[in-house]
């Protein structure tokens, strides 16, 4: 399993010379095995320069999996080159709502004045789906999808195959359920994030920036190491940057991390853009 960092910037682009080494593009990640087969997941503004590629490739049939549907998570579809290829289908996956269904929620962000074309314009074959209770496969990925402390409906993701297992939680605030010195069950997320090979998870904040900021739905880096060694990751990919974190800051947050973690080398890890990890 090969995870591609296509964009780990939250709550808004932050293209500019200070932001070059981690990338300024919000949330997007690519999964591929050596069969070629792909998911995406989420599809912020990283995902524009995915779609080209993915293009070249001559992919014909996607499954994009949305953890939610704020706009740091979305705003890329609508430049994603093949939603607008009469070629390709894609399935968009995403966490339901007792009131509207995913397809009209996402149709929000194609309509004027916020875009010039509506959704029932687009030449590709979507089809939208409600992320299953249960585990489910797509292809030879083994998925499961479980609700997760941050506002709005919004699921993690545990992704296995090849005898890999990644678990994808970008947004993220676990202090709100009562922190990780609890047994599994009680621990949001662990469903999916428990014993990962690696465990991407929201660290947006220092940790007195985080006091200033609770209940927003991010994760302080304190807290999203102690999340990683409660329930068994691996390894953790901190993710889902602030904006006003320039390049610099976000070396202190690593180090930060790492002092956190106790260890050097293969301990905690920002995500940058164009990052790849094979697995496992």
């Amino acid at each position: 399993m090969r995870v591609k960092v296509w964009g780990c910037r939250g709550s808004v682009p932050t293209p500019g010379a200070s932001t070059v080494r981690y990338g300024g593009n919000t949330s997007c990640v690519e999964v591929t095995l050596d069969d070629g087969s792909v998911l995406v997941l989420d599809a912020g503004t990283g995902i524009r320069c995915l779609g080209d590629e993915l293009m070249e490739r001559g992919i014909s049939q996607l499954h994009l999996l949305l953890t939610h549907l704020h706009l740091d998570h979305l705003e890329g579809l609508r430049f994603f080159g093949p939603l607008w290829n009469p070629n390709v289908s894609i399935d968009i996956w995403g966490p339901p709502s007792p009131n509207t269904s995913l397809r009209d929620r996402i149709a929000r962000s194609f309509s004027p004045p916020l875009f010039p074309l509506d959704l029932k314009d687009v030449p590709s074959n979507v089809t939208f789906h409600d992320v299953p209770r249960e585990p489910w496969t797509l292809g030879p990925f083994s998925i499961t999808a479980v609700l997760v402390v941050h506002p709005g409906p919004t699921v993690g993701y545990r992704i296995e195959a090849g005898g890999a297992t990644f678990a994808y939680m970008p947004d993220h605030e676990p202090a709100l359920a009562g922190g990780a010195d609890k047994p599994l069950d009680w621990i949001s997320g662990a469903a999916v994030s428990a014993g990962a090979d690696l465990l991407l998870h929201d660290a947006q904040y220092f940790e007195d920036e985080y006091d200033a900021r609770i209940g927003w739905g991010h994760s302080s880096v304190a807290d999203a190491v102690a999340y990683a060694e409660a329930v068994g990751a691996r390894r953790l990919l901190l993710f889902h940057h602030e904006p006003v974190h320039a390049d610099a800051s976000l070396d202190e947050l690593e180090d930060r991390a790492r002092e956190l973690a106790g260890r050097n080398g293969r301990g905690p890890t920002l995500a940058r853009e164009g990052m790849v990890v094979d697995l496992p």
